[in-house]
């Protein structure tokens, strides 16, 4: 017996059958039987079904006679199917890799419940991904429950395919799919009111498809009035089970809504049938409704006629135009207001001791910016400094003696006005304009290993959105260019053909690195004091729409690293709240199979909580490797980075340790300790003598009393770069 039946009704699909196939048969759990129902489709699905059947003995094929819709199609299924649970796939989606691992998991950690739900992400045929944006009601959802317990789970979408079912449970009940358009809706409501066990899992195992046709709820059809019937058969089945009577007016207000959403988008319903579509609502809306129960809100439109919903929703389309005319006339009110007190303030003398810091696009207290404040308050106590953060939740985060101004605000134009000195990792806003005698000084986000600014000319998939001219008409303002390296240096000099002077200080962001000091990452997280920490830190890639791309197998590697490792993963902040961590991370680290460090405020305390640092191309090499500890470059799509993005520097010729070109050789490094050998140890000298030249533990010193003080400050010390002349000890170049 399977563990899994997968039922795929196929319909006019043989553009995406191949794709939704391959994506099943190719899990790395294969205890399951795929049970393809032909709905006796037109098109060349019947073939392909029998291709797959002919070439994998877990695939068996229905062809019925004629067709008789999606709901009855996975009827035909149900009697075929012998796993322990059932799967309802349709089949123009497609499973992600590794999900049915992860549900296989998940239901024998919750002892097999009557259900479990899991995430999706809706995936649109221009190449974006969205993930569903109720993800959290299955990050919160308790282990095992019953609706009664955790009501938030009819917050998601009402559907068949992104649960399974225990099949037994579906058999004992005798729940099957009606006829019909909405034929989900009766299938759902009763299977979920009726578990008693349900257990969720916070991953994205399914693709859902989003075609640009849409699919077949998006068609102008009488055929929607069939969202009646199917409401009949939900509010049937619960008359007849009083232990279910407390749902009635749940079911009845979602009964409203749902009809009115249909009604209220215009390519549903020809428009001769929309009055008669609102009475037949409000009519079943009356008929259900429980004694005592409120009508408010949007459905309490059903209580009144069809005149008055369409004066309603006339009135409300007046009311938003309104509303966004009155927003437009503010707008430019409060432009015309702020730039006058922006002027105002302008005219006032620069404050010689106001420093203005931001990091990472206004995200808070962070990377270089932010040990130069730490330092300014040690050595220069009489330098106030002000922080720009994009809004009130992430001053909130702020520690409460750090002041700030919030982006936008007239505080943040008087303070930005008044500011001497002006300290960032990125660029300042286009609106900012820099007065005579301010200081602009530059931190970057590290050492360069991929195309930045000018260079990303040549590069369009890139700079896809990223306007090069305006950033280096930003980057004009800048005054001071710190860098870590000579390698810096002249990447920055090109990429960025501005007017400033470069300033060999180090990164102040690895002065703790350097430094040392303690760190509560490991107990924080309940690492044992004698694991060995692998750090696993990737990169966005830009030959994929989103970034996002699975290179390890994160719960794989983690058991082939064996006992006593702990391995940690710390994604690109870009992909901290994309589809990412949806994918198998979030799961992973909420079973303790790994630690999610993805959002951990400082990316120094991962670092010097981590024995060994796995990564592609990401500039965090260059920051690990000031601990002189083991790297390891994994390169296995190399071609197609470098070719997408741009390169200043071939990582697999010139690496900080051994480089793996698959798994196979990346497991292969860590089971026969090579990852920490001679050979990686000599790699790692001749990186650190290059990269880590001006690392010294005093950057952010050296920042503060050269350029905000105008002291004399003894410069880093060189090192010669092999095949170079040694740079000159100085601490500027023009």
């Amino acid at each position: 017996m399977p563990r899994f039946s997968l039922i795929v009704p196929c319909f006019k699909v043989q553009g995406f059958l191949r794709e939704c196939l391959d994506s099943v048969l190719g899990q790395s759990f294969g205890d399951f039987e795929l049970i393809a129902v032909d709905d006796r489709s037109p098109d060349g699905c019947c073939a392909i079904l029998d291709e797959y059947a002919e070439r994998d003995p877990r695939v068996k094929v229905l062809h019925l006679p004629e067709n008789v819709g999606l709901g009855r199609a996975r009827n035909a299924g149900l009697p075929h199917a012998t796993g322990d649970y059932l799967f309802f796939l349709d089949s123009d989606d497609t499973l992600t890799p590794g999900a049915l691992r992860a549900v296989a998991d998940r239901l024998a950690e919750a002892d097999d419940p009557d259900v479990l739900v899991f995430d999706y992400a809706r995936t649109y045929w221009w190449g974006g991904t969205r993930r569903n944006v109720l993800a959290p009601v299955l990050a919160e959802a308790p282990a095992v429950f019953a609706v009664s317990e955790y009501p938030q789970i009819l917050d998601l979408l009402m559907v068949v395919w992104n649960k399974v079912y225990r099949r037994a449970f579906v058999t004992e009940n005798g729940f099957e799919f009606p006829p019909g358009y909405y034929e989900d809706t009766p299938w759902t409501f009763p299977v979920m009111l009726s578990a008693r066990r349900i257990a969720a899992l916070d991953r994205i195992c399914l693709n859902y498809r989003q075609r640009r046709q849409g699919n077949i709820l998006s068609t102008t059809s009488r055929k929607h009035f069939d969202i009646h019937d199917q409401y009949e058969r939900v509010f049937a089945f619960v008359a007849e089970r009083p232990e279910l009577a407390q749902w009635r007016p749940y079911l009845h207000r979602k009964m409203g809504e749902h009809c009115l959403d249909i009604l209220a988008k215009p390519d549903r319903l020809p428009p001769a049938d929309r009055a008669e579509f609102f009475r037949r609502t409000a009519e079943m809306f009356r008929r259900y409704r429980p004694a005592g129960a409120p009508v408010d809100g949007e459905v309490a439109v059903l209580e009144g006629s069809w005149t008055g919903y369409r004066l309603k929703r006339q009135a409300a389309r007046a009311g938003r135009e309104a509303a966004r005319r009155a927003d437009r006339v503010r707008q430019v009110a409060a432009g015309r207001a702020r730039a006058g007190w922006a002027a105002v303030h302008a005219r006032r003398p620069l404050d010689e001791n106001l420093v203005v810091y931001s990091a990472s696009s206004h995200r808070g207290l962070l990377g270089d910016p932010a040990a130069v404040h730490a330092a300014a308050r040690e050595i220069a106590p009489q330098l106030r400094g002000v922080w720009v953060v994009r809004d009130a939740e992430t001053a909130a985060q702020l520690p409460p003696d750090v002041e700030h101004v919030i982006l936008g605000s007239r505080r943040y134009l008087e303070v930005t006005a008044r500011a001497k000195f002006f300290v960032n990792d990125v660029n300042w806003p286009g609106s900012l304009v820099k007065r005579p005698g301010s200081v602009h000084i530059h931190t970057h986000q590290g050492t360069p290993l991929k195309y930045v600014g000018a260079d990303l000319l040549d590069k369009p998939g890139a700079r896809l959105g990223f306007d090069v001219p305006q950033m280096l008409r930003r980057a004009d303002r800048w005054d001071y260019s710190l860098v870590a390296n000579h390698h810096s240096e002249l990447v920055w000099e090109r990429a960025y053909p501005c007017h400033f002077t470069s300033v060999r200080t180090g990164s102040p962001r690895n002065d703790v690195l350097v430094n040392g000091g303690p760190g509560d990452f490991r107990e924080r997280h309940g690492i044992p004091a004698d694991h060995t920490v692998v750090l696993y830190a990737p990169t966005r890639r830009d030959y994929r729409r989103g970034g996002h791309v699975d290179r390890i197998d994160l719960a794989r590697f983690a058991a082939d690293l064996g006992e006593g490792h702990t391995l940690v993963v710390r994604l690109h902040p870009s992909l901290a709240t994309g589809p990412a961590r949806g994918m198998g991370l979030a799961e992973l680290a909420r079973r303790r199979i790994v630690v999610d460090a993805t959002d951990e405020p400082r990316t120094a305390d991962v670092l010097r909580a981590a024995d060994a640092l796995v990564t592609d191309y990401s500039s965090v090499m260059f920051d690990y490797a000031v601990l002189d500890r083991p790297i390891v470059v994994h390169a296995d799509d190399w071609p197609a980075y470098r070719a997408s993005r741009g390169t200043y520097l071939d990582i697999t010729a010139e690496p900080p340790g051994h480089v793996s070109c698959s798994y196979r050789e990346l497991a292969g490094l860590f089971a026969s300790g090579a990852w920490r050998d001679g050979e990686s140890a000599r790699l790692r000298a001749d990186f650190r003598a290059r990269f880590c030249t001006y690392d010294d533990g005093r950057a952010a010193e050296r920042v503060v009393r050269t350029l905000l003080l105008s002291e004399p400050a003894p410069g880093p010390r060189p090192v010669r770069i092999p095949g170079q002349a040694a740079a000159p000890d100085a601490l500027t170049s023009a």
